[in-house]
């Protein structure tokens, strides 16, 4: 009986001082990047008393309803943009705490070796959720080739596109299925994790790179009720240490840049 009340309390002591977390922390994240960062948290966690398990998602959608449903404690695999769009569409009670990384978005063709070597009425894949969609339009009103309806903002799509001299016709798709329509589209606009994960080189393979946009900086997620939890706290000083920026650094060689 002692021993079973000296181990409570030693839990609720540790609880108290923010230095573990009872259960093992469940992280979302995509495959690819977000998941191989996430391992070297999981290694350094561990070493300070925190316990991670990670669970891959293969889609932007159920990551955060999982952590809507109090199956994560937290996710990291989404631009803010998105958080906020999904936030808006799903009545989701979520919060973003921190940047994590910055994927910037690029082109990517089998046909034709550079973007101003796309034909008249060339066919373009862009993903089908909102931002980032509105997303890879902007990368491409951004290069001059198309004019947007300013008053959109980040939140465009085909239909707001108000200048096309070159009639490029879009096409909508799954984030995920991009890399696949390359056979099929002239060209088509690729989020840097489900790239690296097909094996394209976002600085050696594509024919047009978004600049560095802090508004589409990655972050981390967390249900509301726990944004002042201390096993948060303990997580991201995790997160933002020296040797998981390096790490990131390292591993990407500029295809992933540390948001913080």
């Amino acid at each position: 009986m002692f021993s079973k009340i000296a181990l409570a309390a030693g839990v609720a002591l540790s609880l108290l001082s923010g230095t573990v977390f009872a259960e093992t922390l469940k992280v979302g994240v995509t495959p690819g990047p977000h998941a191989q960062i996430m391992e070297k948290v999981k290694e350094l966690a561990a070493k300070d008393g925190l316990e991670i398990e990670i669970l891959e998602f293969s889609d932007y959608v159920v990551p955060n309803q999982a952590l809507s449903d109090g199956e994560l404690q937290l996710n990291s695999f989404q631009h803010k943009p998105y958080l906020d769009n999904q936030i808006a569409d799903r009545g989701f009670d979520i919060i973003d705490v921190a940047y994590s990384v910055n994927f910037p978005m690029a082109v990517y063709s089998k046909k034709h070796e550079s973007f101003d070597a796309l034909p008249d009425g060339a066919t373009i894949a862009i993903p089908n959720d909102p931002t980032n969609g509105g997303r890879a339009l902007l990368v491409l009103a951004d290069k001059g080739v198309i004019k947007l309806n300013d008053e959109k903002g980040l939140k465009v799509g085909p239909a707001d596109v108000t200048e096309n001299p070159k009639n490029f016709q879009f096409v909508e798709l799954d984030a995920a299925q991009l890399p696949r329509s390359l056979d099929d589209t002239d060209a088509s606009a690729i989020n840097t994790n489900y790239a690296i994960d097909a094996g394209l080189n976002p600085i050696e393979d594509s024919i047009l790179r978004e600049s560095e946009k802090a508004p589409y900086a990655n972050v981390i997620a967390v249900r509301t009720a726990d944004k002042d939890a201390e096993w948060l706290k303990q997580f991201l000083s995790i997160y933002h240490t020296d040797e998981v920026r390096q790490f990131v650094l390292d591993t990407f060689k500029g295809t992933v840049i540390p948001a913080w």
